[in-house]
């Protein structure tokens, strides 16, 4: 069996936008690939800075859901220059990846023909900056999905396509912990006494925990996130993600803290009880959230609702 580790990397090879599908070709038939699988595109618009993050985080991808990839690197100068190679993944397959380098004038119009036609469409976009021009509205109307920082961005959730947003996927471990601490009729019979929130999170980017306050809120029905407090922490993870949560009220008090490994503590109190317990909540990198948000879409009324708490609560 051939596995990642016989194949070699095929490319990359300089072409044109016009000439793309053709020097992918000749590289294909350097291979003993008889069959491709063309499970969708992904699109993901990114700057230099970004370029070596992004191209790791789709290589994490395995060849799942996107069997091409279209990095558009938007800080590019003269003409519009792509790069076309085959990159080797487990169990001896291959993915096709063409990196654009220009202006995002000029990939407004390169792009679109890149697109292997008849299968889904993701559009990443891998930048910290917010979109200027109509490079990424161009391509959310082809888009199936759209993943990107959503309130960085202020993309609210649309109706023609689906919205991920990677802080949100990435919070998905402590969504479903937190949830486990109420499973019991005991603790959840607490609920009505929790009034306050506190969400600590590693890093200076406090927008992944704004959206998981807002899920809290609108799951237990406040209207705002007025009695939440965000405080920056150190636990080890990557900028933005959690280290630690606590449900509190008058008497009541429910913790989740990230502890060493993928491991977070808990700590249940009410009068009566202090119940210690250990729970699973692995980190999660970039790779492992783009796979998650392109194979798992979120329930959108459930982020939407989110989504607006943490919005409102921005200013």
């Amino acid at each position: 069996m051939t596995t990642a580790t016989d194949l070699r990397p095929l490319g990359p090879v300089e072409t044109t936008v016009r000439r793309a599908q053709a020097t992918l070709d000749e590289l294909w038939a350097q291979t003993d690939v008889e069959t491709r699988a063309y499970t969708g595109n992904i699109v993901a618009l990114t700057v230099k800075k970004h370029r070596e993050r992004v191209a790791e985080a789709l290589a994490g991808l395995e060849g799942r859901y996107a069997g091409r990839q279209i990095i558009g690197v938007m800080d590019g100068s003269g003409d519009v220059i792509v790069h076309a190679s085959l990159v080797p993944q487990r169990g001896g397959l291959y993915i096709e990846r063409l990196t654009l380098g220009a202006s995002p004038e000029q990939l407004q119009g390169a792009i679109l023909p890149l697109l292997r036609p008849a299968t889904v469409n993701h559009v990443w976009w891998g930048a910290d900056t917010k979109p200027e021009g109509v490079l990424l509205s161009e391509l959310t109307d082809i888009a199936d999905q759209v993943i990107a920082d959503s309130l960085t961005l202020n993309i609210p959730p649309a109706r023609h396509y689906a919205l991920a947003d990677l802080g949100w996927s990435r919070s998905a471990g402590w969504r479903e912990a937190l949830a486990q601490l109420f499973d019991s009729p005991d603790a959840a019979r607490q609920l009505p006494g929790v009034d306050r929130l506190t969400v600590r999170y590693a890093g200076r980017n406090d927008l992944p925990a704004r959206l998981f306050a807002g899920w809290v809120a609108s799951t237990l029905g406040w209207r705002d996130l007025g009695t939440v407090e965000f405080r920056p922490a150190r636990c080890g993870r990557e900028n933005g993600d959690l280290c630690g949560v606590e449900l509190s009220g008058e008497g009541v008090r429910f913790t989740l803290s990230a502890a060493d490994d993928d491991i977070a503590r808990t700590h249940c109190h009410w009068p009566g009880i202090d119940r210690h317990t250990e729970i699973n909540v692995p980190a999660m990198s970039l790779a492992e959230g783009l796979a998650r948000v392109m194979a798992r879409p979120e329930r959108r009324e459930i982020f939407e609702r989110a989504w607006t708490l943490a919005k409102g609560s921005l200013g």
